[in-house]
């Protein structure tokens, strides 16, 4: 048994390591190293890199919106620099053909068989500029790999190594020469944020930063994928009770029944905000979920899976204002 943080006690699960709290002591100390790092070249967006780094560690993907110039494909390469494992970049254009992600099967000449080339989906961090300049035949090329962590060319299933995540840039839909992403790829992207325009002191500061030189070429690795694997372990060994869950379920029915959405948040929502919520506890230091970690993370896990009601699109309803307003109405359950 051990005290739990409202009061009284739980029991500890099977699930949950004797050596947990060293590990938890290990993981803020490795994020905390590789979030300074990404901030050393991202300045004034600390909330963008804690996201990041949460979704990295729920095992996800991470979806970052917004218009040129403001940082999203800096952010993703700061992150993939910062870890040293393979990563890759594809820059999605509308000629940008499924195998060119995915590999092809090509014949070779001289051992008169077909080789397997592997394409840039086969690494641990995949970075995705401009997701939504390809076409949505391309785009469904991320899907079986987002889900499932595998690869099938010709009826032949290849694994991805882990850890794996895909952090794919998108300009806004109004803007030209941009494909709306299907629903099911949305879906998959376990948050999305949008970087929005720096503070005036931090565009300052870039300013010096960035303007003598490119910082993101001077950054090192300050972790490796062993670390970040471990990590991983330790988040899904936080504890999380039976009231914390409902509440997750609660939150995600609740934009099911809404009058403002035609279309509510999936089953897959709900098991990635809970693991969402595993890393922003772990990331703060406890081995334990409370209802605020859900709070926090309803907005950027679940709003870009909705689809606003065509009355809330006449008022100019957007999800995220309905996200919002929804969890100030769920009844917070009582952990004590």
């Amino acid at each position: 048994m051990r005290a739990h943080p409202h009061g009284g006690q739980v029991a500890l699960t099977s699930d949950v390591a004797p050596d947990a709290g060293n590990r938890l002591e290990d993981l803020v100390d490795t994020a905390h190293r590789i979030r300074r790092s990404i901030e050393s070249v991202i300045e004034g967006k600390a909330d963008a890199v804690r996201l990041t780094l949460t979704v990295l560690l729920a095992e996800g993907h991470l979806l970052i919106e917004d218009v040129p110039g403001v940082g999203k494909t800096m952010l993703a390469k700061a992150l993939a620099r910062s870890i040293d494992c393979p990563v890759r970049r594809v820059q999605f254009t509308p000629d940008l053909l499924p195998s060119d992600i995915t590999g092809v099967s090509a014949y070779n000449q001289q051992t008169r068989e077909f080789e397997f080339k592997p394409g840039p989906v086969f690494a641990n961090i995949v970075v995705g500029d401009e997701i939504n300049r390809a076409s949505p035949k391309t785009q469904s090329a991320l899907l079986e790999c987002m889900e499932e962590h595998q690869v099938t060319v010709d009826g032949v299933t290849y694994e991805l190594e882990s850890p794996f995540m895909v952090i794919a840039t998108q300009n806004p839909i109004e803007m030209e020469g941009t494909y709306p992403l299907p629903e099911a790829q949305r879906d998959r992207f376990t948050a999305k944020i949008a970087m929005g325009y720096p503070e005036p002191t931090a565009e300052l500061e870039m300013l010096d930063v960035h303007g003598a030189s490119q910082p993101l070429g001077k950054l090192e690795p300050v972790a490796t994928t062993a670390e970040v694997r471990a990590l991983i372990q330790a988040v899904r060994a936080v504890y999380v009770s039976q009231a914390v869950k409902r509440y997750a379920v609660d939150m995600v029915t609740a934009t099911r029944r809404s009058p403002d959405l035609r279309l509510g948040a999936s089953p897959r929502a709900t098991l990635q905000l809970l693991r969402g919520a595993r890393a922003h506890a772990a990331l703060a230091g406890r081995d334990y979920v409370i209802p605020d970690d859900l709070q926090e993370l309803a907005v950027p896990v679940l709003a870009h899976r909705l689809l606003p009601s065509l009355e809330a699109q006449g008022q100019r309803r957007q999800p995220e204002q309905v996200v919002a307003d929804l969890v100030r109405r769920v009844p917070v359950p009582d952990t004590n």
